[in-house]
């Protein structure tokens, strides 16, 4: 075996190893990445060939965390891993955005890159490496690959920045950000803050920068030791020059002019399609000889070429004349039309509508028992705020049947539930879903659901901290030339034919999320700076149309919301909250209709209840408060007969608390039996708590303290109990004879 190991350092002084040749040696690519503790391997594997007909890079990555690297065992029936988790599908996401740009356009075999977690210990956390090991498995490979590229996680704690932070630290940190990098440009960007400010996000990029830096260079020395810098030869594309030429003469200008037309979606797309349809038939005609096959193969040519020809229209129309394709200027943001409450039944709903983007929002509020369980590797958590995306067909007029639920989804949902979650108040007692649905859709149907969702929170009366929009930027920058376009709120062509897709979302504080492609090399920080000052000045453009809608949480919940009451009570009165088995408190929700939780946490109980209305939920808090309660000598307290004895009855005078109700304390007049005084058990009485036994804590209480004296009654002297003598000593035993051996006679 040919082993190499290669070490990183990290600035605070932590190390990364990579070793290769030594597992899953029949990849084209391995490595097994180790931080203290953590283990990733990583594997890549490519095609030989291209499948035919294929003209995009169909690169599939896959992240995996294996519970026993915790030393856990996976819940569920068959006791094994299943599908990927949110989590998993999203660290997925985080290393193809990063890795698929660097793959030459041309070069379209299939590639699949697998990182697994092998070992962990909970200290450091997995999703930050995962990017530099599938990279370095690259490296390891003759894959055709622009890299080397690595990832990072910054994190600013106390105001300094610290890379791969722990779990631990993480918890106290204010911006939580993963950067993905080559050595020479930043190419993705995804995380969340707590409404800093732009340069600080700059800042934070540059600190994650200089770590990335080293690891691509280890990389760069690894496969040159491996012989690897040299890449296998391959011929994905078939190219006819001419025929390029052709196309570009022919359909340029006119492509140009559509550009120009500020069209809408559809009505673009279908001027862009006559054109290309235009030169088909023009073409055929002019080659009526050609074969139907090889006719066929240039048709899939033409495509391909009038792509670039489209591409390169609408550039040129931005760079040279600072017309977009619906005929904005590049800071202009699109119409807004945003409505509150447009539908009856949910707790809170929202419609933000901007240009062709549409977001349907509503939010549901729910108690504890509706927190979203996340039982991970390596965490095990209650989420008690969700936000689901969904993006069904119809909404980009596409006739297809919507299956389940894609990683694209996962993804946008994902961020936008990351720009909102912060406003939450952290001592809300709801447990809140947000769905947004898209009903339109032309670029930034994530923001879309950021400002939707913000309106519907709002509109059910959750009082977020600030009110929060967001917005998509774009770039346009062509090799070579220092002129450059930065687009405030893109159309999804601009994203599909652009350099850059930025968002960031914020409040009028800062921001709170934000998540950036790169297409292009050689993006300057002054490009970066330009387009985070301009996507400020357009959040808060989109800010002010949604205040005009609605600018404050309703000061009101909706009749039909659950209401929801919490309190706190001392950790020794958890058990009598819950009795036996659990038989206290699911007779008081038997009793009242409420629902009721109770929770351990820092060292004292949490109680929530809620119920359909108000009168249900102080039931249920009177009864809870009686069982906390202390009783006190001297009150008085409505009570019921639990037991009748000869000596008197017991009588439970507070939830869970029996005292003895002594038959000359029932009356005034001398009873010789209990049933004298009317009483049976279930009967309702007030007693008053006369006296707590020091000593077994026994109540003793009493009936007759309570009704008036009679006149002329006089009590009667009890006498006193004899004193007791001293003990007499008892008398000496003589020694005990020994007991006989098993099987002995006993002599007579």
């Amino acid at each position: 075996m040919n082993v190499i190991t290669k070490t990183v350092e990290l600035p605070d002084g932590r190390t990364i190893s990579i070793e290769t040749g030594k597992l899953a040696k029949q990849a084209d690519g391995s490595v097994m990445l180790r931080m203290n503790n953590t283990m990733l391997l990583a594997t890549v594997c490519a095609a030989k060939d291209a499948v035919p007909g294929t003209d995009f890079m169909p690169l599939q990555v896959e992240y995996r965390e294996k519970y026993f690297a915790a030393g856990r065992f996976p819940g569920g029936f068959t006791k094994r891993e299943g599908k990927a988790n949110d989590d998993e599908i999203l660290t997925c996401r985080l290393v193809d955005r990063a890795l698929r740009p660097l793959f030459p356009s041309n070069y379209h075999a299939e590639v699949y890159v697998n990182v697994i977690l092998f070992s962990a210990d909970g200290v450091d956390m997995p999703d930050a490496l995962a990017g530099f090991a599938a990279s370095a498995a690259l490296a390891c490979s003759d894959i055709p690959f622009d890299g080397p590229i690595s990832e990072v996680r910054v994190a600013r704690i106390n105001g300094e920045f610290v890379i791969n932070p722990t779990f631990q630290q993480l918890k106290e940190a204010d911006m939580d950000l993963m950067v993905g990098a080559t050595e020479e440009n930043i190419m993705m960007v995804e995380g969340e803050m707590k409404e800093v400010q732009e340069t600080d996000l700059l800042a934070a990029l540059k600190a994650a920068h200089e770590a990335i830096k080293p690891m691509c260079r280890l990389q760069k020395e690894l496969s040159k030791e491996l012989g690897k810098d040299v890449k296998r030869e391959y011929c994905h594309e078939v190219n006819d020059e001419e025929l390029r030429e052709e196309v570009k003469a022919a359909c340029y200008q006119k492509a140009y002019d559509v550009t120009k037309q500020a069209l809408e979606k559809h009505a673009r797309a279908a001027a862009f399609e006559a054109i290309r349809e235009e030169f088909k038939v023009a073409y055929a005609e002019a080659h009526t000889d050609m074969p139907a096959e090889e006719l066929e193969e240039k048709n899939a040519l033409i495509d391909r070429y009038y792509h670039d020809v489209e591409k390169d229209a609408m550039r040129r129309c931005i760079l040279d004349e600072g017309v977009r394709l619906d005929g904005r200027k590049t800071t202009d943001i699109r119409p807004i039309w945003c409505e509150a409450s447009p539908l009856p039944g949910p707790h809170g709903s929202a419609i933000f509508t901007r240009g062709e983007t549409q977001s349907l929002a509503t939010c549901t509020l729910g108690t504890k028992l509706d927190e979203k369980l996340v039982d991970d590797v390596l965490v095990r958590e209650y989420q008690r705020f969700l936000l689901h995306y969904n993006f069904p067909p119809f909404s980009t007029g596409e006739a297809r049947a919507q299956r389940g639920v894609g990683r694209r989804e996962i993804g946008h949902g994902h961020l936008a539930w990351r720009g909102l979650k912060g406003q939450i108040p952290a001592d809300y007692p709801y447990t809140i879903r947000v769905v947004s649905d898209i009903l339109e859709s032309n670029g930034s149907s994530s923001m879309a659901s950021t400002c939707a969702g913000c309106l519907a929170l709002m509109d059910a009366g959750v009082p977020v901290t600030a009110p929060v929009s967001g917005i998509a930027m774009g770039l346009i920058k062509n090799p070579g030339e220092d002129k450059y376009a930065v687009l405030s709120d893109i159309l999804g062509d601009e994203d599909h034919l652009g350099d850059m897709d930025f968002k960031t979302t914020g409040t009028p504080n800062g921001l709170t999320a934000t998540q950036m492609d790169i297409k292009c090399d050689g993006l300057s920080y002054e490009i970066l700076e330009k387009a985070l000052m301009q996507a400020k000045a357009g959040r808060e453009h989109i800010l002010a149309e949604m205040m005009k809608t609605l600018d404050a949480p309703r000061p009101e919940l909706k009749p039909h919301v659950p209401r929801i009451e919490q309190m706190i009570i001392p950790k020794e009165f958890i058990g009598a909250v819950i009795g036996p088995g659990g038989k206290i408190i699911q007779g008081m929700q038997e009793e009242t209709g409420a629902t009721i939780t109770i929770d351990e946490e820092d060292g004292v109980g949490k109680i929530q209840v809620s119920g359909p209305n108000k009168d249900v939920i102080d039931a249920a808090m009177a009864k809870i408060k009686a069982i906390v309660a202390v009783p006190e000598i001297g009150e008085v307290y409505e009570g019921t007969v639990r037991s009748i004895m000869p000596y008197g009855c017991f009588v439970e005078f507070m939830p869970g608390k029996d005292g003895l109700l002594h038959i000359s304390e029932i009356d005034w007049k001398r009873l010789e039996t209990v049933e004298e005084a009317g009483l049976k058990e279930g009967d309702k009485l007030q007693v008053k708590l006369l006296e707590i036994d020091p000593k077994t804590g026994k109540f003793k209480l009493s009936r007759r303290a309570l009704m008036e004296k009679p006149e002329g009654y006089v009590e009667r002297e009890r006498r006193p109990r004899p004193e007791r003598g001293e003990r007499r000593p008892r008398p000496e035993r003589g020694e005990r004879r020994p007991r006989p051996e098993q099987g002995e006679a006993t002599a007579e």
